[in-house]
C-alpha cells in the first residue's frame, strides 16, 4: 500500500519550507518533494538583510537550512525528485516524479518557484558557465580582481552587483533607464551610486555576449540611438527577472497570461484542497518573508480544509 499523505508540498522553496513546518507542527502527515538543495533562489543568496530578525552577518543558506532543520524537527519527510505532472481533482492528489514515482495526498500545496530569467541574444547560452552568470554568490568568486558587468537595475540586480564589488576589480552596471533612474529600493540605489567600484552604463542593454572558450566582452546596443559598442569584460551576471517553474501544471490550475498561479488570500487555487505559495503565485512582493507567510497560510487553510471546515475551492 503507498502512503497516504495529508499534505505533500511540490518544492522546498521558503514557502515550501514554512508550509511543511506549520503542517507537521499540526500533526498532520506532510512531505515535501524537492529536485535540488532546499531553500530555492533563496539559497543562492549571500546577503540575507531583510529576513525579520536575522540581520548580522546572514547568508541566504543559512537561514534555508534553518527553516529546512525547523520542518523536520517536526516531523517533515523530504523526498528527492522531479516532478513532471499531477493529477490535482478529487479527493486524493497524485503527483508523479521523473524516476516513475507516484506520491498521493488529500492537500496538495504547489512551490515550484521561479528560475532566471535569460537575455536571449547571441553567445549567451553557449558560454553559460563560462563567464555567463545568473547568481552573484554561486560564481563571485571566479572573478576576483577581474571586470564583469550586470545586466538589470532591480533589488535582486543591484544588491548582486554590490556583492560582486567584493571580488571583481570593477562591477558595470547596463540599465535600459535614463542616468539615475533605477527599478530598485531607493537604499539600495543610494549604496550602490556611492560604492567606487560600481560604474553605470545608461539607455542601454547587451545585444551580444563575445568570447569562443570564456566571456571576452559584450556587444552593447544604446536604446535610445541603436548605436552598437563593443566593451572587454571578464563575466556578465544577469539579473532580470524571472519565470515561474510551473510548465507541468498548464491545464491543471488557473495560472495568468505570465505563467503565475491564481490564488485567493488563503493561497487556495481554482481546485479544492489545492493551494499554491511562494515566487510561483500571483503576488505584489516575491521576497522570503512574503514566501514563507504564504506557506503558514497555506498549511493553517489546508489543516481547516482537512477538518471539514471550509470547501476549499474557488471559483474565479
Amino acid at each position: 500500500m503507498s502512503t497516504l499523505y495529508d499534505i505533500l508540498i511540490v518544492g522546498a522553496g521558503p514557502g515550501g519550507l514554512s508550509a511543511g513546518m506549520y503542517g507537521s507542527r499540526g500533526r498532520l502527515k506532510t512531505a515535501m518533494i524537492e529536485k535540488g538543495r532546499a531553500g530555492g533562489q533563496a539559497a543562492t543568496t549571500m546577503e540575507l538583510e531583510n529576513y525579520p530578525g536575522f540581520f548580522e552577518k546572514t547568508t541566504g543558506p543559512d537561514v534555508m537550512d534553518k527553516l529546512l532543520a525547523h520542518a523536520t524537527h517536526f516531523g517533515t519527510e523530504m523526498i528527492k525528485g522531479i516532478v513532471i505532472d499531477v493529477e490535482l481533482e478529487g479527493e486524493v492528489k497524485k503527483v508523479k516524479t521523473k524516476s516513475g514515482e507516484v506520491y498521493e495526498s488529500k492537500v496538495v500545496i504547489l512551490s515550484p518557484g521561479s528560475q532566471p530569467r535569460v537575455l536571449g541574444v547571441e553567445g549567451e547560452g553557449k558560454l553559460r558557465g563560462k563567464g555567463v552568470s545568473y547568481c552573484a554568490t554561486c560564481d563571485a568568486d571566479f572573478f576576483e580582481e577581474l571586470d564583469v558587468v550586470v545586466v538589470g537595475n532591480g533589488d535582486a540586480a543591484i544588491e548582486e552587483a554590490m556583492y560582486l564589488t567584493k571580488f571583481a576589480e570593477t562591477v558595470t552596471v547596463i540599465v535600459i533607464h535614463d542616468e539615475g533612474i533605477l527599478d530598485c529600493n531607493k537604499k539600495s540605489a543610494e549604496k550602490a551610486m556611492a560604492n567606487p567600484k560600481i560604474k553605470w552604463v545608461w539607455n542601454s542593454t547587451i545585444d551580444e555576449v563575445l568570447g569562443e572558450e570564456m566571456v571576452e566582452g559584450v556587444m552593447l546596443k544604446n536604446m535610445k540611438t541603436n548605436e552598437k559598442t563593443q566593451m572587454e569584460t571578464n563575466g556578465v551576471f544577469v539579473f532580470i527577472g524571472s519565470i515561474p517553474s510551473t510548465e507541468f501544471l498548464k491545464g491543471k490550475v488557473n495560472m495568468n497570461p505570465q505563467g503565475y498561479i491564481e490564488t485567493t488570500e488563503k493561497m487556495e487555487t481554482n481546485i479544492s484542497g489545492v493551494y499554491a505559495v511562494g515566487d510561483a503565485r500571483v503576488k505584489y512582493l516575491r521576497q522570503v518573508v512574503t514566501a514563507a507567510a504564504d506557506g503558514a497560510i497555506a498549511a493553517v487553510a489546508a489543516e481547516k480544509f482537512l477538518e471539514g471546515h471550509v470547501e476549499g475551492k474557488v471559483t474565479f
